[in-house]
């Protein structure tokens, strides 16, 4: 069976488990409404997001900034793009609460009832760039009913360092084997490969809209490929 060996699962969060982009654009167009500014939010979302958070970890592991949260990290963007897109005149307030819309990301519609079914045979947890809090925050919110809640802050380090992946093990008691990593993204999932980590790829065609190019197709290189977490958990014979 293809779960033979697996004890836990780890997922990557955004993107995988949260529709992060249509979250993050329906936050950002109520406050241009609120304020009557009219903006293109998409290209502001990609901005945060490509720009700002998977760039500041980049620098981040480049060894060019310290280590920070990505509650930090994103909150550096933002006060970049406010201005940009007429927002200036937020409130310190008002901008911890806006920088605060990626605790609040909604699930895809298969994650929280393909977790649950994953839950009865697998531990199952986050393994993620975001710091604890912001994750505590989002399961809470939408009732993704994670074992434990592995982040940056806590693993130690950024995914794609081999050293998050191994520390992800290693806090769960495990080794790296008997672990396999669910992401939507090719890159997070060869990492955690090298790592010795198992590997599910479950792709999100939706995530990352008309701008960005994703490579969707199925790889053999990866253990299992799953059309969401429902079709993830048959495979594993959930």
């Amino acid at each position: 069976m293809a779960g033979d060996g697996i004890r836990a699962l780890v997922f990557d969060v955004f993107g995988t488990v949260v529709d992060w982009r249509s979250s993050v654009i329906r936050e950002l167009a109520a406050v241009g409404a609120r304020l009557g500014v009219t903006a293109d939010w998409g290209a502001f979302a990609d901005a945060w997001r490509y720009e700002g958070y998977i760039g500041g970890i980049g620098r981040v592991n480049r060894g060019e900034w310290p280590f920070m949260t990505a509650d930090e990290i994103h909150r550096r963007k933002l006060e970049e793009l406010l201005p940009e897109y007429g927002l200036a005149g937020l409130t310190e307030e008002e901008r911890a609460d806006l920088n605060r819309v990626w605790h609040r990301l909604d699930p895809w519609p298969d994650s929280v009832p393909g977790l649950w079914r994953l839950k009865q045979r697998f531990v199952i947890s986050t393994l993620s760039n975001g710091n604890v809090a912001l994750l505590v925050n989002m399961a809470k919110r939408a009732g993704l009913p994670w074992d434990c809640v592995l982040g940056a802050d806590v693993l130690g380090a950024f995914k794609p360092r081999a050293e998050a992946y191994l520390a992800g093990a290693r806090l769960l008691g495990l080794q790296p084997g008997e672990v396999m990593l669910v992401a939507a993204h090719k890159a997070d999932l060869r990492a955690a490969q090298a790592a010795g980590l198992r590997t599910a790829f479950v792709p999100r065609p939706a995530e990352a809209g008309p701008n960005v190019e994703v490579d969707l197709a199925p790889d053999p290189a990866f253990d299992l490929h799953a059309a969401d977490f429902l079709e993830l958990a048959r495979l594993l014979g959930g």
